[in-house]
């Protein structure tokens, strides 16, 4: 079963813009290390679930992981050879739209090494370019 809403409000949305830094999502907040995007667009529901399918599969079910991104974003496309007019296609997928910034997944409880081997494993199945980041532990004075 792919990735898509229950429900919607609306069936078909516009495309709309990708423009500037993501402000939410943008910090680790449940795992040490993550996954961020440095590029806007749209990743697909397909894309996420290769990506996880990547991660789970290399910690072996060990430690936790956490997908920070939901694709709830209609992509519509009209069949192929069609001729113009006649409306809006039928959505054919879904698409989380991601600004750059954005924390895409998320490890816990894992040693570091095998953290990074997995989600750079991950940003393979993702056609944008990434950066692992990690929660630095440090001392308060």
């Amino acid at each position: 079963m792919p990735l898509m809403p229950k429900r919607i409000k609306y069936r078909k949305a516009q495309r709309g813009r990708t423009t500037g830094k993501s402000s939410r999502g943008n910090m680790l907040f449940y795992g040490d290390y993550g996954l961020q995007i440095i590029a806007p667009g749209w990743i697909t529901n397909t894309q996420i679930e290769a990506a996880r399918v990547a991660i789970v599969h290399h910690l072996k079910s060990r430690g936790k992981v956490w997908i920070r991104i939901f694709p709830d974003k209609p992509v519509s496309k009209k069949p192929a050879e069609t001729r113009m007019g006649k409306g809006k296609g039928d959505v054919s997928h879904w698409v989380a739209v991601v600004l750059p910034g954005r924390i895409l997944f998320e490890i816990a409880g894992v040693p570091g090494d095998l953290s990074l081997v997995a989600l750079e494993r991950a940003s393979h199945k993702i056609p944008f370019k990434t950066k692992i980041v990690r929660r630095y532990a440090y001392k308060p004075e």
